[in-house]
């Protein structure tokens, strides 16, 4: 399919009252980058963009999955043509995070919900290799120097909790290597961790320090594949190293980390966390940093920056209000940031997000700054590949969806599609599988009217409010003030190691005239502003500022 150019794009969303979104210069001096401040888009890379029909179906893998749950062909060169067409550029996006590329099982296995087979990547078979339906080693390190040639850090999802189920195509690992039972219970640690999540989902032994010989499956492909002496080479060498124990979770460790020491991935999101002890993130993250240092030493042209590896813990139900300890039951309770995780996914704000603004961000600044977090990160979401709740399932409040996610204290995800309104109630798809349809790439090309709506002009809101993040670190790292509740108007303000940014943002204008803005003296008269959602600028004069727009937002910056 041939898809419209940014520039098009943009151009369709231009309304009576709207600006289009400016694109990035491509050789503007980087920005000011914080991970507190990221905006992280997060896709499923199966489901995103097909740029090679050929890798579709790979290991005799069928088209007989239920409704989305099988490979639909989107691969990582897939990932690589949108970072180059600069899709991601003019969202503002500062991170890709990308599922599991690793090879998964070549079998489907149907547990109740349909035959399903491991396009999300969370069905792992080999940990060393790339999934050939997602294409190759090289088109993985192509993706992350792409997206570092923009300044776009990359994710890598991990997983150490469990393999892929078990197939006739994919036999179980070694007893000494995984349990297969009981199952997970989440009455307390124990059960929530030396347990399996599902039916079928071997649960990796990662509280055993007991050696253990590489399963014989694994020897053999990789003889058939002719890097067996290479793979135990680098083994040998790591466990020389460290000194660890050939346990299966140093094994783990090994891996993983060989993707950032290979590729130069920029940080890892941790699947899985409360399922697996603490004691291992920490381990790994360790490993991890050492890995990313060893990395930039040998890439000295081609690292970002001098900022450490980050990470960012999933941990099931994790919210702000928690603070920093999540309880897994019977009195018992972790601190996952003391194993080292720079942040945690929140899975709060899907509900939060139906509170009005002044509460969500008062709530949100205060307990990130002085509150129960001060000093901490968290990543926003409204919807994701695995939460059956979405905050707009039906695609209702695209618009107030992307000013909550974006304009919210902290780091934000988007989840692919989320600012082309993607539907997320696929009728013929059930269970998870409904939230992880294709990328709606022809709905964005054709313009698609929806719901009073036209798809291009979410697009471009999203791509505003995305861009003033990417320009202004106060919006997502600052603290938050109101200064006016009608019309709704507030400030951030962010002062920090010799980094200092404010920004004012005026929501729910009225849309039948031009608003002047009253600054609170957080801009002083004679001083030029930018309104980054019309693009124009003005001077402050009396304390205010009118750039002449309709629009219901206003996002006031100096450049």
């Amino acid at each position: 399919m041939k898809l419209t150019t940014l520039a098009l794009t943009m151009a369709m969303a231009l309304g009576a009252n709207a600006v289009a979104a400016p694109a990035a210069p491509a050789a503007a001096k980087p920005r000011p980058f914080l991970w507190e401040n990221a905006t992280v888009y997060f896709l499923l890379t199966d489901r995103f963009n097909n740029a090679f029909t050929g890798n579709d179906l790979a290991y005799d893998r069928r088209k007989d999955a239920a409704p989305l749950r099988g490979f639909m062909g989107g691969d990582l060169a897939g990932v690589i043509n949108k970072i180059n067409d600069g899709y991601f550029d003019s969202l503002g996006v500062d991170a890709i995070w990308v599922t599991p590329p690793v090879e998964q099982i070549h079998e489907g296995t149907d547990e109740g919900t349909g035959k399903s087979y491991g396009f999300h990547g969370y069905w792992a078979s080999d940990f060393t290799a790339v999934d050939a339906n997602l294409g190759t080693e090289n088109d993985f390190r192509n993706l992350v120097e792409a997206a570092h040639a923009r300044g776009i850090r990359v994710l890598l999802d991990v997983v150490m909790n469990h393999t892929g189920p078990v197939t006739e195509a994919d036999p179980v690992w070694p007893k000494d290597w995984v349990r297969t039972a009981p199952q997970c219970t989440y009455k307390d640690a124990k059960t929530t961790i030396e347990c399996t999540l599902v039916k079928n989902l071997p649960d990796f032994l990662t509280e055993s320090d007991t050696p253990v010989e590489l399963p014989e499956r694994l020897m053999a492909k990789w003889q058939r594949e002719g890097r067996f002496e290479e793979e135990v080479k680098s083994l040998n060498e790591f466990f020389a190293r460290t000194g660890y124990p050939r346990a299966p979770r140093y094994y783990l460790i090994k891996w993983h980390t060989d993707w950032i020491r290979k590729y130069g991935v920029d940080g890892f999101r941790a699947d899985t966390v409360k399922h697996v002890e603490s004691k291992v993130w920490k381990e790994l993250l360790k490993e991890a940093s050492i890995a990313f240092e060893d990395w930039k030493k040998a890439n000295p042209d081609k690292k970002l920056s001098d900022d450490k590896f980050y990470s960012t813990a999933e941990v099931y139900n994790y919210k702000v209000a928690d603070g920093l300890y999540h309880e897994l039951g019977s009195g018992q309770s972790v601190n996952y940031y003391q194993a080292g995780f720079n942040s945690m996914i929140n899975f709060g704000l899907v509900k939060d997000a139906e509170k009005d603004y002044e509460t969500l961000f008062s709530t949100y600044s205060n307990t990130l700054h002085g509150g129960r977090l001060n000093g901490y990160s968290v990543l926003n979401y409204l919807d994701s590949h695995d939460d059956g709740a979405p905050f707009d399932a039906a695609r209702k409040k695209p618009f107030e969806s992307a000013n909550k996610l974006l304009l919210a204290p902290g780091a934000a995800q988007i989840y692919y599609g989320d600012e082309t309104a993607r539907k997320l109630d696929i009728a013929e798809a059930t269970g998870d599988a409904r939230l992880r349809s294709f990328m709606n790439w022809r709905e964005l090309e054709q313009n698609v009217e929806r719901d009073g709506y036209r798809i291009a002009d979410v697009r471009a809101h999203w791509a505003r409010l995305g861009l003033f993040r990417k320009a202004h670190v106060a919006v997502g790292a600052g603290v938050h003030q109101q200064l006016q509740a009608s019309p709704y108007v507030f400030k951030r303000t962010y002062d920090k190691d010799g980094l200092r940014d404010k920004v004012v943002v005026a929501l729910d204008l009225p849309t039948s005239k031009s608003t002047t803005i009253n600054l609170h003296g957080v801009f002083a008269n004679g001083q030029k502003v930018k309104d980054y959602y019309s693009g124009k600028t003005a001077v402050v004069r009396g304390g205010s500022v009118n750039f002449g727009t309709r629009n219901a937002v206003v996002l006031i910056g100096q450049e």
